[in-house]
């Protein structure tokens, strides 16, 4: 009896273990948050193959500073949706680190967002502050 419950002790925390490694491997969406009004700051993993990404709502005539700092190489990009059109404020391929500042044109809801081509985990340090 003892045995027994020991093995599912057992097989119960590698299905654990299994359940948190694909959560860990899922592609990321976070909404936007800012702190004290006016800053946000997020480090995340970017799984391989998977990809991070962080949107919210600007109002026109917003000013975002970005800047961010990852691991190793990502595809990266600001983007907004106007219907089924995509528009691309900033596209960079296979950088580790970038900074700029997004100047919103159009209330929109706006994504940084982060692609991981390579086969490695890499994990991405990301601030941005509204102006």
């Amino acid at each position: 009896m003892r045995g027994r419950a020991i093995r599912r002790l057992a097989l119960a925390g590698a299905a654990a273990v299994l359940g948190l490694a694909s959560v860990a491997a899922r592609s990321e969406i976070i909404d936007i948050a800012w702190q004290n009004g006016d800053r946000f700051e997020r480090s995340m993993p970017v799984a391989p193959g998977k990809f991070a990404e962080v949107c919210g709502p600007l109002a026109a005539g917003k000013r975002v500073a970005w800047k961010f700092e990852a691991e190793g190489a990502l595809n990266f990009n600001i983007h907004y949706h106007v219907g089924k059109e995509v528009r691309y404020p900033a596209r960079i391929e296979q950088t580790r680190a970038s900074e700029g500042e997004l100047v919103v044109d159009a209330a929109q809801d706006y994504c940084w967002m982060w692609t991981n081509k390579s086969a490695v985990a890499a994990t991405l340090d990301l601030r941005l502050r509204l102006k």
